[in-house]
């Protein structure tokens, strides 16, 4: 059963649309199973750049079928911007499938993210304000709206209806912003249906099919393993599970025919928003690596958090993600160090830890434990097999592959698609 799933292994932004792209030519289906348009993929193909943050790497692959999952929750307005602006660059697009039952991020949605973040004050998560949690909220709640029901204006008018009325008392009473009409908001996802249409399915009987017939099926998670709400550095997290059991519920596919889990590590660390960060540094190397890596986000635009390699999150992905192979990324960016620090355990309160504390409180105030590991000078970017590194960065791979707990099975020396060392298949 070739159907894997592809995830980052740290807090996101590790190069996953990369990976993703790397895989695509042996591909038939690339499927978004949870997030919104707050994650981002950089894909390079070429002197091209592309930034995807709402539709599957996989779009960039000439017959792979692009797919966003029941999971996914979805902005019509960027997903036919970002639609519209591929159209234009030539790329073909018309083999996306969308779920009916993923739900919908509304006007509402967006602006009580961004009016709850500003009274938040000092307290804010760090969001992107673009509605992802809102809309998770809603679908929690039951009171969410899907695909599907902009095709039914009656059921669409209830679900608003009931959706608004609780919500313009919190804008009016506590925000003391104006209410939202149900005609304007029922209007404009109306507008929506005939364009949407023609991709709407039933995406879990063709995901569930094209894996038993013996198509290879990818599923590709949007942020990363300490972002998962469940499972990640909360509160400082996203609303859904970028995890690998992220894959079974926002795809509709059991956990059995799983048959493979990448996880994508960055050979350093970043973090975007709020939140703890043991590595993060804030001194001249934290800068070099921010400027060398072009560590700004794809989605948010804001300047990335950087520290060095963190060892104990890499194990604890491998373990809640039952992670098979990693994806070593932007191993180039490391050149010109003399040494390299490597986060190997946390120190807390005189302890020496060395698995990811499940207390709050612990972990925000844990130390690294740094190994210092040689550095090299050596231009990598032009490397095709595993022999090709320097030697000092041939150790630090091993290295990372020890302290990680899964074997690394690609290596990526620069942006371009054909910058990568494939040391095992991943099919």
């Amino acid at each position: 059963m070739p159907a894997l799933v592809l995830l980052g292994a740290q807090w996101g932004d590790e190069g996953k649309g990369k990976a993703t792209d790397l895989l695509g030519g042996s591909v038939d289906y690339v499927v978004r199973y949870q997030g919104g348009n707050n994650a981002g993929h950089t894909v390079v193909v070429g002197d091209q750049k592309y930034a995807l943050h709402l539709l599957p790497s996989g779009i960039l692959s000439p017959g792979c079928t692009p797919v966003i999952g029941n999971g996914v929750v979805v902005d019509p307005a960027v997903l036919l911007s970002e639609l519209s602006g591929l159209n234009e660059r030539g790329v073909d697009t018309s083999k996306l499938m969308i779920s009916g039952n993923a739900h919908l991020i509304t006007p509402y949605h967006t602006t009580l993210d961004k009016v709850t973040e500003r009274f938040l004050g000092k307290r804010k998560i760090g969001t992107t304000g673009r509605g992802i949690g809102p809309s998770y909220a809603d679908k929690i709640n039951r009171v969410g709206i899907r695909v599907q029901d902009i095709f039914d204006e009656s059921i669409l008018r209830q679900k608003v209806e009931a959706a608004l009325d609780m919500k313009n008392q919190v804008l009016a009473k506590l925000y003391n912003r104006r209410a939202i009409a149900v005609d304007q908001v029922v209007e404009e996802l109306l507008g929506y249906a005939d364009e949407l249409r023609g991709f709407v399915a039933d995406t879990t009987l063709v995901l569930n099919n094209a894996i038993d017939e013996g198509k290879v099926v990818l599923f590709e998670g949007g942020q990363g393993t300490l972002l998962d709400v469940d499972h990640g550095t909360y509160p400082f997290v996203t609303s859904s599970n970028p995890t690998a059991g992220g894959a079974c519920t926002g795809a509709g596919v059991g956990p059995t025919k799983i048959s493979r889990v990448i996880g994508i590590l960055k050979a350093y660390t970043t973090r975007v928003g709020a939140g703890p960060f043991p590595t993060e540094l804030h001194d001249e190397d934290g800068d070099k690596l921010r400027t060398i890596g072009g560590e700004r986000g794809v989605t948010t635009g804001r300047d990335r958090r950087c520290g060095w390699f963190d060892a104990v999150i890499a194990r604890y992905a491998t373990r809640v993600n039952g992670l098979t192979d990693f994806f070593l990324t932007k191993l180039d960016v490391l050149t010109g160090w003399e040494r390299i620090p490597v986060c190997v355990a946390y120190e807390i309160d005189g302890k020496r830890v060395e698995e990811l504390p499940y207390s709050q409180t612990d972990f925000h105030h844990a130390k690294p434990v740094y190994e210092m590991l040689p550095g090299w000078t050596e231009d990598i970017s032009k490397a095709k097999t595993f022999d090709d590194l320097p030697k000092n960065a041939q150790r630090y791979v091993q290295a990372l592959e020890e302290m990680s707990g899964a074997p690394i099975s690609a290596i990526g020396v620069g942006p371009g698609r054909d910058e990568t060392i494939q040391i095992n298949s991943f099919l």
